[in-house]
């Protein structure tokens, strides 16, 4: 069943959203060749933490950490540990709050230090699907043509879509109705109806779209080994169109 909101619970949303984006924000700044994942996700924790909010993904089926960190090959889901950002690498940021009664979510990819060509190209498909799916996000619109939208940026340039992780509807809860592939058809699928918030995530491979689990349970990687990118916006369809809740403000 997928939840309509209210606009004063949009607005609640919104205020989790923002303490996404300002955490996010100073994990940007921090992001360099020598730091650890660990260290972000201690950063991450803290910030939330003074804001009054709890780190959403902390104890989420078993998870143990309160950001999700997946670095080169890691498509989602990658754990902080003691691994040291090396020049050249990619990272994938992950993080969400719930926050008075609502929960916020959001990703980006960001480089560390000087990346190759081909590096950066992916940051920048893998950004610009995911504007284009929200631009899709519209009343009256379908569900497929999020997913349409985000496939046909990815595919162009030679780039695959995961298909084994999806995009989700979110509010009271982490994860909700409708699931939001980032393949399909224009034209298909759920009618966009405002009130709705949908959490769009394309997860982006270099190569193909094939992913696996590691031993640890949760970080997803590609199977060939090449680089994969992760972004993420919380948006709510509205009358005036979407609304991104996650952008800074």
């Amino acid at each position: 069943m997928v939840i309509l909101k209210l606009p004063e619970e949009i607005e609640k949303a919104r205020a989790s959203n923002q303490i996404v984006a300002e955490v996010l924000s100073k994990l940007r700044d921090k992001v360099k060749p020598g730091v650890t994942t660990r260290e972000l996700d201690k950063l991450a924790e803290e910030i939330a933490e003074k804001r009054g909010a709890k780190p959403a993904f902390k104890g989420y089926r078993g998870y143990p950490y309160s950001l999700c960190t997946s670095v080169n090959e890691e498509v989602v889901h990658g754990m902080p540990s003691a691994r040291i950002l090396r020049e050249g690498d990619i990272v994938g940021l992950d993080f969400g709050v719930l926050y008075k009664g609502f929960f916020g979510d959001s990703a980006i990819t960001l480089p560390v230090g000087k990346i190759d060509a081909a590096a950066l190209q992916l940051l920048k498909v893998t950004e610009q699907s995911l504007y284009e799916g929200i631009a899709q996000a519209k009343e009256g619109n379908r569900l497929g043509d999020i997913s349409g939208s985000v496939q046909q940026i990815v595919e162009a340039p030679g780039f695959s879509v995961v298909r084994d992780f999806v995009g989700h509807g979110i509010g009271r809860n982490l994860h909700e109705e409708p699931q939001i592939p980032n393949y399909g058809k224009k034209g298909r699928g759920l009618t966009l109806k405002s009130g709705m918030i949908l959490a769009i995530e394309p997860m982006v491979n270099q190569g193909d779209y094939r992913v696996k689990i590691l031993q640890d349970g949760w970080t997803v990687v590609t199977e060939d080994g090449r680089l994969s990118a992760h972004f993420e916006h919380s948006v709510a369809i509205t009358d005036n169109g979407p609304d991104i809740l996650s952008e800074v403000n």
